[in-house]
């Protein structure tokens, strides 16, 4: 197991976590992990891990098919209709 040291924390954040541990009858150190524990388990996941949540929800959709509308420099190729403006 590794280990880290955190400096220069304010003497109101060390209370807090002092006190939070203590209403969980916890040491300081145990509270800081299970907060970080629970921070980076939250965190938001993006790029491919989002793209294979995507797929794993729509897995049994294989005979639908979305279509998604072009964009930009394509769209304005094909003719689209400009967006409105609200100005």
């Amino acid at each position: 197991m590794a280990s880290i040291v955190i400096r220069n924390i304010d003497d109101d954040l060390k209370a807090r976590l002092r006190q939070r541990a203590y209403r969980r009858c916890r040491s300081m150190e145990e509270e800081a992990r299970e907060i970080l524990r629970g921070a980076l388990a939250t965190e938001i996941r993006t790029g491919l891990d989002f793209w294979r949540s995507v797929q794993h929800r729509f897995a049994g959709l294989e005979d639908v098919w979305f279509s998604i509308a072009r964009r930009g420099a394509a769209a304005a190729a094909d003719g689209a209709q400009e967006p409105p403006t609200f100005g």
